[in-house]
């Protein structure tokens, strides 16, 4: 006797019905069609899911966007607390964020003194915030590396003193100073930020001890050397650099005439309409290499390698990426910006050094990198954030009469909400769950409730 199942025996028509589409198959000795179960209740699709969140999330919830919507976060909340603030002692906080503008360039002031014009503002903004970028961005990349660079202000300082003494104080003429003076702040910067990177790898001395240490000893290294052989006795700072190696170009506009001249140095006397500005010749540079370095993290190797090093050190290695190297290379670039932020601060926004100080810059760096998201796009928006408030305090306490440290407290809230910045994210990312789970039960309600309608009217009929 055949095991075979003679149900199984189907005749040739009932083949071919089977085989037409959707054809069924009648044959007496055929296995009998069923008609599909009902449908199973769907899950909404992201169209519906996306109708259920509301603005906030809609706006914030974005996590491809999120590098730049969270900052804004950030400074919108500070900026909502710092009108409480200013409110509570008796000024408008809309005045005062309009003198802030005032006092950089972004806005006209009603009056400007002789010489001096919205330009004049304006540039010296540019200048300012040309050091601010360069080192924001020797913070991000460390940063991307896992690490931080927090000799930031030593590195400025001892590449803009070897610049000073090299070719500051030199005969160099401005096409041989300038580039001179560029070259030597980034070998001593990556110098400075490579010895940083080898005692973290070599003998696993932590940058951040390594990099607060290097910073009182060259601070205190070059104050000896300015107080011993390179101190102005009327300034008590060191010896003004020649105009020929600085970084920045005076100009003049004559208002009356539109004339336009640029040059080294201003002249002694000037003319009638005459306002002078600043041309720092590191902005467009600074620019060009904030773009340059998202390029470099994600199109090139290298930076692929810095950002697997950063996220995880073990998983890199087990990948087969060299991390000591990486560390060292990543503590070279870093200190190779960290050092053109010196040259264009020390022989670009001033044109001499202070002894015995380190300059704040390189610690609000920390904190610009921070409000960017530590993205190289999002640190030129952070550096003109932060460099406004700087260069506009002062106009903003005459004019308002509210101490100018409330440009430091703007900035220092602007930076602790930034420090949120995780804490935001979470709570976003919880919200916009509990927003999809609402949306995905309405959905599956809607659902089961047109089934029970349907089969309601199936029975009926």
């Amino acid at each position: 006797m055949s095991g075979r199942d003679p149900r199984w025996d189907v005749g040739p028509d009932a083949l071919k019905k089977i085989s037409e589409p959707g054809g069924k198959c009648d044959d007496p000795v055929a296995p009998p069609s069923q008609d599909p179960p009902n449908p199973a209740p769907s899950a909404p699709d992201d169209g519906a899911v996306q109708v259920q969140l509301n603005w906030f999330l809609r706006a914030f919830g974005n996590e491809r966007w999120q590098f730049i919507t969270i900052p804004l976060l950030s400074i919108l909340v500070s900026l909502i607390a710092i009108s409480i603030i200013v409110g509570v002692m008796g000024s408008n906080p809309i005045n005062v964020f309009i003198t802030f503008l005032q006092g950089a360039g972004w806005i006209m002031k009603p009056v400007y003194a002789g010489g001096f014009g919205m330009l004049s503002d304006l540039s010296n903004t540019l200048a300012a915030f040309t050091p601010m970028l360069f080192a924001a961005l020797a913070v991000t990349i460390a940063f991307r590396g896992g690490l931080f660079n927090i000799g930031i202000s030593g590195q400025m300082l001892i590449s803009g003193f070897l610049a000073s003494v090299i070719v500051g104080y030199s005969g160099l003429s401005s096409f041989v100073a300038k580039p001179l003076v560029l070259l030597i702040g980034i070998v001593t910067g990556a110098a400075i930020g490579a010895l940083i990177g080898f005692l973290k790898y070599r003998f696993n001395i932590n940058e951040v001890v390594a990099s607060i240490m290097l910073n009182y000893i060259l601070q205190y290294a070059v104050s000896y050397f300015i107080n011993t052989r390179y101190l102005d006795q009327i300034s008590r700072q060191s010896r003004v650099v020649s105009p020929a190696s600085t970084l920045v170009l005076s100009g003049i506009y004559n208002s009356k005439t539109h004339q336009l001249m640029v040059s080294n140095s201003l002249p002694s006397v000037l003319k009638l309409g005459d306002i002078q500005f600043l041309v720092p010749i590191c902005f467009v540079l600074a620019i060009v290499l904030a773009i340059a370095l998202q390029f470099f993290l994600k199109k090139t190797r290298l930076g692929y390698e810095i950002k697997a090093v950063g996220a995880n050190r073990r998983g890199a290695h087990y990948s087969g990426i060299r991390v000591k190297r990486t560390i060292l290379v990543t503590m070279m670039l870093s200190g190779a910006l960290a050092g053109l932020a010196g040259v264009s601060y020390y022989l670009g926004y001033f044109n001499s050094i202070q002894p015995d100080t380190l300059t704040s810059l390189g610690f609000d760096s920390i904190a610009t990198a921070l409000l960017g998201a530590a993205h190289p796009i999002g640190n030129i928006a952070s550096s003109f954030l932060i460099t406004t408030l700087d260069t506009g305090g002062t106009y903003m306490q005459s004019m308002m009469g509210v101490r100018q440290e409330i440009a430091q407290l703007v900035t220092g809230l602007i930076l602790l909400f930034s420090a949120c910045s995780a804490f935001f994210r979470w709570r976003i990312a919880i919200s916009r769950q509990k927003a999809e789970m609402r949306a995905y039960e309405a959905a599956e309600h809607d659902v089961d409730t047109d089934l029970v309608a349907s089969s309601q009217g199936g029975d009926a009929a």
